[in-house]
């Protein structure tokens, strides 16, 4: 067999290995490089809510958690609540919280959702596993190294390493290496 069909049975055969974890990278590279327009595992919501207002300052921190759950008709289990003023209470639920002024009435709500496929994308991305996905993660970059060496000789001539092929290897070495110049 020549070692060209032995290049081109490898790269096909790691390609199709390969496609699963490159599609769940490529996926979780795009939303994390985006961490300052939005939060890539997180859907978080803002509502203001209203409840009838209380003058009574007196108030424990109990009891003012206990006003607003009842005026909200709240069936959630509170996870944890701190007074942060003597007429402001905040809430902590599982996936949301209120910030509540019973001065005023005026609640800030905050719920907190998966964002679907995307968290779990990132998870497995940033080796949040670890264990034995730590060395799946590893045979992935094996085979990407694997894939980019055997593609510049899956075809040869002026359209493969030897012609057009060798500046776009080139140019796809520099690139990185300019970044790094300019921001590193």
């Amino acid at each position: 067999m020549k070692w060209r069909k032995v290049v081109r049975i490898l790269h096909r055969d790691f390609g199709y290995l390969a496609f699963g974890l490159t599609i769940i990278y490529a996926v979780s590279g795009i939303a994390v490089n985006h961490t300052s327009d939005w939060n890539p595992n997180y859907v978080i919501s803002r509502d203001s809510l209203k409840i009838p207002p209380t003058r009574d300052s007196s108030l424990s921190k109990e009891e003012m958690v206990a006003y607003v759950i009842t005026n909200l008709n709240e069936k959630d289990s509170v996870i944890s609540s701190f007074k942060s003023s003597p007429m402001v209470v905040d809430i902590f639920f599982d996936g949301k919280s209120y910030k509540a002024d019973l001065k005023t009435g005026r609640i800030k709500a905050e719920i907190v959702e998966d964002r679907a496929v995307i968290r779990q994308t990132n998870y497995l991305h940033l080796n949040a596993p670890k264990k034995i996905w730590t060395y799946v993660a590893d045979a992935f970059a094996v085979i990407l190294i694997l894939l980019s060496v055997t593609g510049l000789f899956m075809i040869k001539g002026k359209k493969g390493i030897t012609g057009r092929g060798k500046w776009l290897t080139v140019l796809g070495v520099l690139i990185p290496i300019i970044f790094l110049i300019i921001y590193f």
